[in-house]
């Protein structure tokens, strides 16, 4: 998660490499260049939402200080009576207090379609920061989402711990005994499930999370870059120095690890991908290719729990923008979201020139779906951009939406958007992160939902 307000203010390396599901991409193919313009239409095939101020309880072994979340997000400290500090957006007011009564079911930062047609989501560290989030809970929701009513049915949850003490540090709920993970402890940003088992990739360290069916971890893994462990400022190893001279080494901005992460098919290689550019290894600014700022996908095998040392590099459209989901289509294509931080809709946008708490100041500009292709010819070089989606020009010839539509279209103009999976051949599913109580995309004043798409894309999940 990325809120406003926060975004502003052991691996191994083995050098023989396993077979890989990933094949080799005809000689055309692998010519083609990889930064096409290729734009797909999307069609609007539903729509689903979930009111922003939904609560769930916590376990009944959960510590009291659980029972209410967001105590620390004023800027004087903590603050335990519930509904007295106002969320805002950009500065802008958003209807929602905090601390809240309960955990909420929102930060929807990752999604997997099952065979039964329900779907796992992942919500993450809760408020935005390590610092502020030692009471928001970590855990994933099973959902039956009609589109058809545009509802959310929650099925099951499952709450992350650490009863077996296998995180190799000093966690916000150390002194109990079911030792439940918080946002403080790790920031949730993606997942696999595979072989009954759960991997979580994770922005603070960053690091990669096994955990089983029942939410216990299992192994926590260092992330492993050209052979070298790279870390985040939030890493747990990572210290402020005695002198303000001295630099402090790391090579993964804050709150830039890891944010998306798919799978191979066959579910032998995690792909997670960083959700912003590496600092260069001499330190001296961020890793680009042409100019452009490029982010890491890494390679994972899964039965030997190491990092493989291969890579993709993904070229951002633009310098400074940001990524927020991948999943895999077949062994060799993917849809990878690519975002600005803006928000808001044209009707309510404020006066050129002028900004106020009643309207959006800074319009998106891109909110798009990319469908990418990553193969062992490319590998240690860029994928290969096939076309996109633009999620600000969705068509809704059949009246799908649930909201009003802006500039003869519907469109998705949120702050984040970190959700997105393959359903069938010719439709996705695409989610927003609401960041409550922080965004407020939609009306300037009101806190996001959490909100759910069916989109028809046929041309595009076939384009090669």
């Amino acid at each position: 998660m990325c809120h406003v307000q926060a975004a502003r203010n052991s691996g191994c390396f083995i050098s023989e490499l396993p077979m890989r599901p990933l094949i080799f991409a005809a000689a055309l193919l692998a010519a083609t260049p990889a930064f096409a313009q290729q734009e797909f239409p999307a069609t609007l095939a539903g729509h689903a939402l979930l009111p922003a101020n939904t609560m769930l309880t916590p376990p009944a072994d959960a510590p009291a200080d659980l029972q209410t979340s967001g105590k620390f997000l004023a800027p004087m400290g903590r603050v335990d009576q519930v509904g007295t500090v106002m969320g805002r957006s950009a500065g802008r007011p958003t209807g929602l207090s905090t601390p809240f009564r309960g955990q909420p079911v929102q930060g929807h930062s990752g999604i997997r379609r099952m065979a039964d047609g329900t779907y796992w989501v992942l919500t993450d560290n809760g408020f935005g920061s390590k610092a502020n989030s030692p009471d928001s809970m970590l855990y994933l929701n099973r959902y039956r989402i009609d589109f058809d009513k545009g509802t959310f049915e929650r099925l099951e949850t499952i709450f992350l711990s650490d009863p077996d003490k296998k995180v190799p540090f000093r966690i916000a709920n150390e002194g109990t005994e079911r030792r439940y993970l918080t946002g403080s402890d790790f920031d949730t940003e993606s997942f696999q499930i595979i072989g009954g088992k759960i991997w979580i990739g994770d922005e603070l360290g960053p690091f990669l999370i096994r955990v089983d069916m029942t939410g216990k971890v299992e192994a926590v893994f260092e992330t492993m870059v050209d052979g070298q462990v790279v870390r985040s400022p939030d890493h747990p190893a990572v210290t402020t120095p005695a002198l303000p001279s001295t630099p402090v080494q790391f090579r993964v901005r804050r709150s830039k690890g890891f944010e998306g992460m798919a799978a191979s098919p066959d579910g032998r290689f995690l792909y997670p991908l960083l959700e912003g550019a590496l600092v260069d290894a001499a330190g001296t600014g961020l890793e680009m290719v042409d100019g452009k700022q490029y982010l890491r996908i890494l390679e994972f095998d899964v039965q030997a729990g190491r990092y493989t040392g291969r890579h993709w590099k993904y070229v951002l459209d633009e310098n400074g923008l940001s990524i927020g989901d991948f999943n895999m289509i077949d062994a060799t294509t993917g849809l990878i979201i690519e975002r600005d931080d803006n928000e808001g809709v044209a009707e309510r946008a404020c006066p050129a020139g002028q900004r106020a708490e009643t309207c959006f100041h800074a319009l998106p500009r891109i909110k798009r779906i990319w469908k990418i292709e990553m193969t062992d010819a490319n590998a240690g070089g860029a994928v290969r951009k096939i076309g996109f989606i633009d999620l600000l020009k969705i068509r809704d010839p059949n009246n799908r939406s649930r909201v009003p539509l802006s500039g003869g279209n519907f469109q998705f103009p949120f702050f984040t958007i970190e959700n997105v999976d393959v359903v069938d051949a010719d439709h996705i599913i695409v989610g927003n992160d609401n960041n409550l109580p922080f965004s407020s995309s939609r009306d300037p004043n009101k806190a996001d939902d959490n909100e759910m798409v069916l989109l028809r894309v046929p041309e595009f999940l076939r384009a090669r």
